[in-house]
């Protein structure tokens, strides 16, 4: 499977500004060789000017070799979570529910309540704004809430990473319900189009910052007619 790194382009902007300083810096010393052969005795050049300029070349040299090594960090960095992403498929996974992926127009979260209970699912963005609330009322149990994009202005919100936030009150006595946004199942895929590897666990998409633990499937994990013979 193909990963990708980090753009070319980049690469290529860097590669052409160090040949650019290279042969300004080239420029710059057959410049001051001619000055040095051809000034006057008594009133020599100022030394300190080409100092400092000296200085500035070197300071532009270091800050491209920084960027250099800035560029190779952060494509190690991309291969490695791409690769330990690929690692995952076909094995079982427990995952923070509290961020989603929001796709063509669907972010999913699943959730859990140990009573029926009145819920208020409020949907923030990366920064943290407030885009979505809904209320509703859910059985004890697993449930799913599903988002379709659309904010309470009634604008299209971009895709991206949102975040959920779930508060839960018994539907018999108004009391706060406690709410598990974990959410365990088997990674049939990964999506590496954004900017954090997403793995898909059913119909959920979980990013790989939001993984728990992970586990080899079993043949309890198996539905009994994938196995019958």
């Amino acid at each position: 499977m193909a990963v990708t790194g980090v753009s070319s382009n980049n690469n290529s902007a860097l590669s052409g500004t160090r040949q650019t300083i290279a042969q300004n810096f080239d420029t710059f010393l057959q410049l001051l060789t001619t000055q040095l052969k051809n000034q006057n005795p008594l009133d020599p050049l100022d030394t300190n000017q080409f100092t400092q300029q000296l200085v500035q070349f070197t300071g532009v040299e270091q800050q491209l070799k920084t960027n250099e090594f800035l560029e190779a960090m952060m494509t190690s960095t991309q291969t490695a979570n791409n690769s330990q992403a690929v690692s995952y498929v076909g094995k079982i996974v427990t995952a923070s529910g509290v961020k989603s992926e929001l796709v063509k127009g669907e972010a999913k979260w699943h959730f859990a309540v140990d009573a029926k209970a009145d819920i208020i699912a409020t949907v923030k963005d990366a920064k943290g704004n407030v885009v979505y609330t809904k209320a509703g009322t859910v059985d004890k149990g697993e449930s799913v809430f599903t988002w379709d994009g659309i904010g309470n202005d009634g604008t299209k919100r971009p895709e991206g990473t949102y975040s959920v936030s779930i508060e839960a009150r018994d539907t018999a006595t108004g009391k706060l319900v406690g709410v598990a946004t974990e959410m365990t199942g088997e990674v049939t895929g990964i999506d590496f189009s954004g900017s954090e590897p997403v793995l898909i666990v059913g119909g959920a998409r979980v990013n790989l910052s939001a993984i728990l633990s992970v586990r080899a499937k079993t043949a309890a994990d198996t539905p009994k007619d994938e196995t019958a013979a």
